[in-house]
């Protein structure tokens, strides 16, 4: 039986199975800890990061093998060809379906041995999408072409669908508006609520419903929030303001992309990705707490997208920890993933078991992170960091030599270089972590805080150097609840 730390060489050099985790590109991140709507490798050439042309990524889950039939609404289930497929697909961007996704519409990877693909995908040539009901009944399947399946080809399929409900819906609301007309307004309401019910799926006509329930004397009608544009012209304004804003996020351009992502917010207000980037810029970029706090539970307020959803739980939790509550920030956090599993939140889980003294469970949610992207570089630093606390100085050592060029990587790759010796080393890299990556001092500052009680830098925690660049943390994490690694 393999060692926890056996498995842990042995998933830095796997590669991602079909089916067996999460596609490799539904989740990115690094040793930055952040930024890029929780989606971004902190830098353009992070490994499994997100170009600026695509901002909309769709919050693909992976349904296990044996997963019951269960849920509200509807499902989009994607049946990948292959492995390949499900990295360069085109299905992996698209506004549309992202909207979906937060209208109860669950976007889904299957394979043809799961419980889901013996309903919708028997004797049928892959790739293919099928929309479906939540007991696996297929709506409308979309065929590959030549072997493609292509992302507009299943927008327009889902569109059209929704369109065809919508009007169903419609004629629900005529017959309740003929029906308080001739004075039934017990069967009027009694429509209208089944429309109310409708709410996610179909908003603008749960909110219509609403009014219409208030003027015939119902009480307690809860409020409907409007839904988002997918109108195509608009749409792509936005996607291009958006696209805009992440391009000056990676610049480091930080000002500029929180303007650019207020912007995009504010052209479609029920859309929750420009909120999703501008609360990461402000926790993770800018250092304002305060105002990605309110981003955050903003989004938690509203209809949102699971992606959306978890990376908001994720920032609250980081942040709450940081603030002195490690309860309720852990449990953030574990729900976080299970929302949507993301490996900056695995990450991070790591970090505080590890800082806890269980290494089961940090290792467990490390292997996670990996499996989500074994080979993204800023994964293997993170892992080598706590390679190089565990007698295995010598292969940390030679992923953070293969990496030092990785500058959001900078606070990990000190961590290894503590831990085996190198103590100037390490005194390098933090100071290039502190004053050439961050840009904040508000961001400094937690993470001067960070590294003091940080058990990888116990050895050289008293040197002078150390103490000067530290000088500024903000004080608020207990020494006796270490933090072992930068997320």
């Amino acid at each position: 039986m393999k060692t926890p730390l056996a498995r842990l060489l042995a998933l830095l050099v796997i590669t991602l199975l079909l089916i067996s985790a999460p596609p490799d590109w539904a989740t990115c991140g690094g040793g930055g800890g952040g930024g890029g709507g929780g989606m971004a490798s902190a830098g353009p050439s992070g490994g499994g990061g997100t170009a600026p042309d695509q901002v909309y990524n769709v919050p693909w889950k992976v349904r296990g093998d044996q997963e019951p039939l269960t849920g509200t609404g509807l499902m989009l289930v994607w049946f990948p060809s292959s492995n390949d497929e499900l990295k360069k697909s085109s299905l992996r961007v698209s506004r549309t379906l992202a909207l979906y996704a937060q209208q109860c519409v669950a976007m889904e990877v299957a394979s043809t041995q799961s419980v889901v693909g013996a309903k919708l995908a028997v004797d049928t040539k892959l790739p293919v999408a099928v929309l479906a009901t939540p007991d696996g009944t297929a709506i409308v399947k979309v065929e590959n072409k030549d072997g493609f399946l292509k992302v507009d080809q299943v927008e327009k399929a889902v569109e059209s669908e929704m369109k065809k409900r919508e009007t169903a819906v419609n004629e629900q609301m005529k017959d309740a508006k003929d029906k308080a007309k001739s004075g039934d307004n017990d069967g009027a309401i009694t429509i209208y609520k089944a429309v109310l019910d409708q709410k996610c799926l179909f908003p603008g006509k749960a909110k219509d419903a609403a009014k219409e329930l208030k003027k015939l004397g119902v009480k307690d009608v809860a409020e409907v929030a409007d839904g988002p544009i997918f109108d195509h012209a608009r749409s792509k304004q936005i996607e291009h303001t958006m696209w805009r804003g992440y391009k000056a996020e990676l610049d480091s351009n930080y000002l500029e992309a929180e303007k650019i992502y207020i912007e995009a917010s504010k052209m479609d207000p029920a859309d929750a990705t420009p909120l999703r980037y501008l609360g990461e810029l402000y926790r993770h970029e800018i250092g304002d707490w305060v105002k990605a706090r309110a981003v955050f539970e903003q989004i938690l307020a509203m209809p949102a997208d699971p992606l959306s959803i978890a990376v908001a739980q994720h920032g609250l939790g980081k942040m709450t920890i940081h603030e002195g509550d490690f309860a309720k920030g852990l449990g953030l956090m574990e729900t976080s993933v299970e929302t949507y599993p993301t490996a900056l939140a695995y990450r991070n889980l790591s970090v505080y078991w590890n800082s806890e003294g269980n290494q089961k469970k940090a290792d467990f949610y490390l292997q996670k992170a990996l499996a989500l992207d074994p080979q993204d570089p800023y994964n293997l630093v993170f892992a080598a960091a706590f390679m190089a606390g565990t007698g295995h100085g010598e292969e940390a050592l030679k992923i953070a030599k293969a990496n030092e060029n990785l500058l959001p990587a900078s606070y990990n790759l000190a961590a290894v270089y503590a831990q085996t010796g190198q103590k100037g080393k390490a005194l390098a890299l933090l100071k290039r972590h502190f004053f050439e990556y961050e840009r904040y001092q508000a961001v400094r500052s937690k993470e001067m805080m960070e590294a003091r009680v940080d058990a990888v830098f116990l050895s050289i925690r008293s040197d002078p150097t150390f103490v000067a660049l530290t000088k500024d943390s903000d004080g608020k994490l207990d020494p006796s609840r270490t933090m072992s690694s930068r997320p």
